[in-house]
């Protein structure tokens, strides 16, 4: 459904469309009740149809609800509704996708603030039994002051809740250049695997390059299974040696050898000068690229089946003689 400045829902009176993504419509509004500017996100048709996206909004929503911190966008109530749709605070700045684009390598002290702002709204969640799952430049809001705000809660999780499944890899399971690695492997994740793509944004934002690459999106996640990244000093020399383990510690392959917290990770940002650096085999193994296991397996099956092919074709030539 269209909506134009001057139309009204329910009780809120549109102003503008702000985004239209794939999913759904996010227009800027007025709460005629209260006079407060709202956002209000609302699904495209096909959406509804669609149980695990539909799953996907009404979850978001109900998550939106429970929490309460100036780090999580807030969603708001509104009463009887004559279609589905969300009613959200109104943030007023940019996501942090915008400011990477802009400036493809933050200052230190920004990228910082940044990420200790995320890590404090994460701390605040995962004690509240959510994991947010898909965490990313694009679901993070920053105001004039770079304090942030988290959005899009529709894959996240919920201690107890009814487990997605991962049928629609795009739509339920994460975006592959910040997934965590136990994700890619099919497990649900804990907020572990928040800490991991945290960790991953602050690796971009202070070299202006993801970890992992490759030539599609399955790739780019069997690579953060098989080899180690580039160390980032590597590409920003002014990353001093504590930061840089403050990061491999964020996003080692293992959730049991990461921060166990946010607030761990938030802690040693804070105090780098007492962060112990190790010598860790990541800083000269990253050369060594293996072949992900699908090109491996493919070129093992090829070899065996030359002989297969041979016989074949000497066969052929028997018959013909």
């Amino acid at each position: 459904m269209n909506f134009h400045p001057g139309d009204q829902l329910d009780n809120f009176q549109i102003e503008g469309l702000v985004a239209r993504s794939g999913m759904a419509s996010i227009f800027r509004a007025t709460d005629m009740r209260s006079g407060l500017q709202v956002a209000i996100k609302i699904p495209h048709p096909d959406l509804e149809a669609d149980p695990v996206l539909f799953d996907r909004f009404k979850r978001e929503e109900e998550i939106g609800q429970k929490l309460d911190h100036p780090g999580v966008m807030k969603v708001l109530g509104g009463g009887p509704r004559s279609q589905v749709y969300m009613v959200m605070e109104w943030v007023s700045g940019q996501l942090l996708r915008q400011v990477m684009r802009e400036q493809r390598i933050l200052p230190q002290a920004r990228a910082l603030k940044i990420t200790i702002g995320v890590c404090d709204a994460l701390d605040y969640i995962h004690r509240n039994g959510v994991v947010h799952r898909d965490l990313k430049p694009e679901n993070i809001m920053l105001d004039a002051d770079d304090n942030v705000k988290l959005i899009d809660f529709g894959i996240a999780g919920q201690a107890g809740a009814r487990r997605l499944t991962f049928g629609k890899l795009s739509n339920v399971m994460g975006t592959p250049d910040y997934i965590s690695p136990e994700q890619v492997k099919g497990k649900r994740g804990d907020g572990r695997s928040d800490i991991y793509s945290l960790g991953i944004m602050l690796y971009e934002m202070l070299t202006g390059k993801t970890p992992f690459a490759g030539e599609n999106p399955f790739a780019v996640m069997n690579d953060r299974l098989v080899n180690n990244p580039v160390p980032p000093r590597e590409y920003n020399p002014e990353i001093p040696a504590e930061l840089q383990e403050v990061i491999y510690r964020a996003i080692e392959r293992e959730p049991e050898n990461r921060y166990s917290t946010a607030n761990e990770f938030a802690w040693d940002l804070e105090h780098l000068s007492e962060v112990g650096v190790e010598e860790r085999p990541e800083l000269t193994d990253w050369k060594h690229r293996k072949t992900p296991w699908i090109k491996r397996v493919l070129f093992y099956v090829a070899m065996a089946l030359i002989p297969v092919f041979v016989f074949g074709l000497l066969l052929l030539v028997a018959k013909k003689s």
